[in-house]
């Protein structure tokens, strides 16, 4: 069964409410700068966005998450996903919206570790990390130091199967990608990250939030709480929408809808309290491990 996650009587108001109330007196107000994850993860998020809700005041730009964070770092977004640990490393800049996320409880499909050996015999070997995704990248390297194993970790494109070099041993890819390369003609082993992670701390995994600039957020703050209230409403209709969902996402990637529809099952499009505490686990597991330079307090709009 696919959740349709947000809360029930938010959720209500936003489908009945009229596009009215999201107007702003655009001669008075610059731009909001909005950032979209170009995977179908986000589908549901932005469904509403999509077909007709976005409003004179907001600009839409899309980009896979790497571009979406250094767009956001350079000021060049007001609000947008970005990778977790992308706001575990810029938290004193960021404010996390309330209720919206990328995450997963188990199995996800979209973050995979490709791999030559099982992961427990990967020490010393090459790993390729992809660079659009820094959480998933963190994962690996906190997993690897938990089971007391060092590959050589090296960062790249990975996209297509072209992409992967003659020594690597393993990859990680995440997205679009990794449920439509062949990566089987290549690697042995295929370890779902989601599922990994689950296995090994029983929480969920939190791989994006949505969050915004402290300052936008400051000096704009009706702006920013129209925007968060058009999420909200966005993700109730493509939630009441999911078979179309299901059926682009399906067009697009060239896969079977039934696929598809598992992947929506597992992906989850809020953050409630579990998942707020895993993150907060995570967070501090990567700063014992030495992968974060400090602590993360979680500091939501």
């Amino acid at each position: 069964m696919i959740r349709h996650d947000p809360k029930a009587a938010l959720e209500e108001d936003k489908s009945n409410s009229s596009l009215e109330e999201y107007k702003i007196d655009s001669s008075s107000e610059k731009k909001l700068n909005i950032g979209k994850i170009d995977y179908i993860n986000a589908s549901p998020v932005y469904y509403g966005l999509d077909r007709g809700l976005v409003p004179d005041w907001i600009e839409m730009t899309e980009g896979p998450p790497n571009i979406l964070n250094a767009m956001i770092l350079n000021r060049q977004l007001d609000i947008s996903p970005v990778s977790s640990v992308f706001y575990a490393m810029y938290h004193k800049e960021l404010l996390i919206l309330p209720d919206l996320s990328i995450s997963c409880h188990g199995e996800v499909l979209s973050v995979i570790l490709m791999s030559d050996f099982p992961i427990d015999d990967l020490d010393g070997k090459t790993v390729v990390l992809t660079r659009d995704s820094a959480t998933s990248s963190a994962l690996v390297r906190l997993v690897s130091a938990g089971k007391k194993i060092y590959p050589e970790f090296i960062t790249k494109k990975l996209r297509k199967l072209e992409d992967v070099p003659d020594e690597a041993n393993a990859v990680m890819v995440i997205g679009d990608a990794a449920m439509t390369q062949p990566w089987e003609k290549r690697f042995r082993f295929r370890i779902d990250l989601g599922r990994l992670w689950h296995e090994i701390t029983g929480m969920p995994f939190v791989f994006a939030l949505w969050v915004a600039r402290k300052d936008c957020a400051q000096e704009r703050y009706a702006q920013v709480k129209k925007a968060l209230d058009l999420f909200y409403r966005s993700r109730w209709e493509g939630y009441s929408n999911i078979d179309e969902v299901i059926a682009s996402g399906a067009e697009r990637l060239g896969l079977d809808s039934s696929y598809v529809r598992r992947y929506f099952e597992l992906l989850h499009c809020n953050l409630d309290h579990f998942k707020i505490k895993a993150l907060d686990s995570f967070f501090l597991s990567l700063y014992e491990n030495g992968l974060l330079p400090e602590k993360v307090d979680l500091s939501f709009f």
